[in-house]
């Protein structure tokens, strides 16, 4: 998890639930709050002038979201919308300010899990120019294997469905179906219960 749950609650953070498909913040709002994941999987998401859904991002429990924008007065450029039930750890922008003003080393945290995710875009953004499915999936597989520190083959339980990952590669869904099971023929992966295992 980015910062202690415990310790935000003790600077005035609640707990929300929200239902799938529930929008938590969206395009064009202020940041009013520090946001981080207690339980669920959150969309990070905008559209473009024709509809298209692009994805930037399905942080999941223990992560944060937003919080870029709670060090500038812009807008946010993104939605935030649930695909499951979730439940989501809220602390007012002000008092997570306070917060990060009286611990030094949590501001460091945060700019650095920043940092990494925006490194997380770089590289899809430039692996997303591949024509190979198997090759856009093996990249953003291995990074994030290697964000989480597994090193053995079959170690990791990949924490995305085939649609989530359709939806990070910019492939269709029958693409990231078929590769995966290319993939699993030729031993790049396991699947144990419908779980892809890298």
């Amino acid at each position: 998890m980015v910062i202690c749950e415990d310790l935000l609650f003790s600077h005035g953070a609640t707990a929300q639930s929200f239902s799938c498909q529930e929008y938590i913040f969206q395009e064009g709002t202020t940041a009013k709050f520090y946001f981080q994941i207690k339980k669920g999987t959150v969309k990070i998401n905008n559209f473009t002038a024709n509809g298209k859904e692009i994805v930037h991002g399905l942080p999941f429990d223990g992560h944060c979201f937003g919080e870029s924008y709670i060090f500038t007065q812009t807008p946010y450029g993104i939605n935030a919308i649930t695909i499951m039930k979730c439940e989501i750890i809220r602390l007012e922008k002000e008092k997570f300010l306070q917060l990060l003003l009286s611990t030094p080393h949590l501001f460091l945290k945060i700019n650095k899990y920043t940092a990494e995710r925006l490194h997380f875009r770089y590289l899809i953004s430039s692996f997303l120019r591949e024509t190979n499915p198997l090759s856009r999936i093996t990249k953003l597989l291995d990074y994030i294997k290697s964000y989480f520190k597994y090193e053995e083959q079959y170690s990791f339980m990949v924490p995305y469905t085939r649609t989530q990952l359709a939806s990070l590669t910019g492939l269709r869904i029958e693409t990231v179906i078929k590769t995966i099971k290319k993939m699993e023929f030729y031993g790049h992966v396991k699947i144990i219960e419908r779980k892809i295992y890298y």
